[in-house]
């Protein structure tokens, strides 16, 4: 191919491989470096939801002061810690200007149109056979309530969705019941997006990663990146642990390590690691609906092999450290909604934690940094990171192949104002 280029990805999370996916495809050399194992990580601990109903971003109105009441109460669903580091002051400072109505209306539009896209590729994947026979259902995805309150605000959100043209139906108990038969709830009902899909992310990244290998894509497992050597505006060379490697563009997708690589090419990246938490239950919960319990602010997806209960978002810096007490918390919400549900403790011990790269405005970052002819941002996709994986891979890829992107870049702008 004449524009055929030799891409770095720097990072094998489903940014990175989605990347990758739509760079040979279009005839690119790819070589993706990662510095964990690529077998852990938000990308193998999320709910593996597809989500064009998330049309609301994290930075919405009430959220600071959501996140100040939840400050010194580290079991809350929604927790920053407090420290004084300047990069989060100043990312929290970002956050609050971001939360207004207007913004968060002027996001909702671009966040299900990137969303959609996205769900179109999955099932594309799908369709084409070539990563095999990988889990994706089209369930929708039920936001439960247990109180009227919870209902009332959620139908105002189910009614924008409506209007955006998705799908929703309101369910009151009995509906619920008869949805999901083999559970019996404690809560109102709930709200049924049927727009929505879910997946075993584990399992997808696996067949991902083989198929990549066998399509010739380089994996470099256990690499970190050290150093880059730029000349003008060009980034010539980059430096990892292991070896040293003279790309003709790099991608950078290293989730909520991305800011700390960019400070070497002197980037400001306003970006925060949201931990999240995962439980797998291996015994059989009868649950077959994927589930938002509302008030608990968690979520629940029947994936492959066990049901996964998933949520809380903590603001604590990069860290893996697994707080018991979110983990409980997590276990006492989902059996404070299914009846009879008991999370067995073995799987508690086994919970596992992932960073979500959360921006100040709740949009991802995709695109070139003005500085650089040949860097490519992709990160910041928060809680959606895992819907808007393929999205991204592919937008990316335009830039990349010079290439009019499917979608307007402009509100994914790295270097955008807050």
């Amino acid at each position: 191919m004449a524009n055929s280029k030799h891409v770095v990805v720097i990072g094998g999370g489903i940014m990175g491989l989605s990347a990758a996916y739509f760079l040979q495809k279009e005839g690119h050399k790819v070589t993706v470096v990662d510095k964990s194992e690529i077998n852990a990580g938000a990308s193998f601990v999320n709910a593996g939801y597809i989500t064009p109903s998330h049309i609301v971003p994290l930075a919405a109105p009430g959220m600071i002061s959501t996140g100040l009441k939840y400050m010194f109460n580290s079991s809350s669903p929604f927790y920053m810690k407090p420290r004084l580091d300047m990069d989060f002051i100043k990312w929290a400072w970002y956050f609050k200007k971001s939360s207004t109505r207007a913004k968060v209306e002027r996001a909702m539009p671009i966040i299900r149109d990137i969303n959609l896209l996205s769900r179109e590729l999955y099932e594309g994947m799908k369709t084409s056979g070539e990563l095999g026979d990988f889990h994706i259902e089209k369930k929708g995805l039920l936001m439960v309530y247990k109180t009227e309150k919870s209902r009332d605000h959620e139908l105002s959100v189910a009614e924008k969705a409506k209007n955006m043209g998705l799908e929703v139906q309101l369910l009151d108990a009995e509906g619920l019941s008869k949805m999901e038969p083999n559970v019996e709830f404690d809560a109102l009902g709930a709200i049924h997006y049927e727009c929505d899909r879910h997946t075993t992310p584990g399992q997808f990244m696996e067949k991902m990663l083989s198929y990549l290998q066998e399509q010739g894509v380089v994996i470099k497992k256990g690499e970190s990146v050290v150093d880059f050597k730029t000349q003008g505006s060009k980034l010539t060379s980059l430096t990892t642990n292991k070896a040293q490697y003279h790309p003709d563009e790099v991608i950078i997708a290293a989730g909520s390590w991305s800011s700390q690589l960019l400070k070497k090419l002197n980037l400001k990246l306003p970006l925060q690691a949201g931990k999240g938490y995962r439980i797998n239950m291996e015994a059989p919960t009868g649950i077959s609906m994927p589930a938002i319990l509302m008030e608990s602010k968690m979520a629940v997806t029947p994936m492959q092999g066990f049901t996964r209960f998933a949520g809380t978002m903590e603001f604590s810096g990069i860290n893996h450290h697994i707080r018991k007490e979110r983990v409980e918390a997590i276990a006492k919400g989902a059996e404070s909604y299914y009846r009879g549900l008991r999370i067995p403790v073995e799987d508690k011990k086994n919970a596992r934690c992932g960073l979500r790269p959360v921006t100040p405005d709740g949009l991802p970052y995709i695109g070139r940094p003005k500085v650089f002819k040949n860097v490519v941002i992709a990160t910041g996709h928060a809680m959606m990171g895992w819907s808007l994986g393929p999205a991204t891979g592919k937008l990316v890829t335009e830039v990349i192949s010079d290439k009019r992107t499917t979608l307007d870049l402009t509100p994914f702008n790295p270097e955008r104002k807050f």
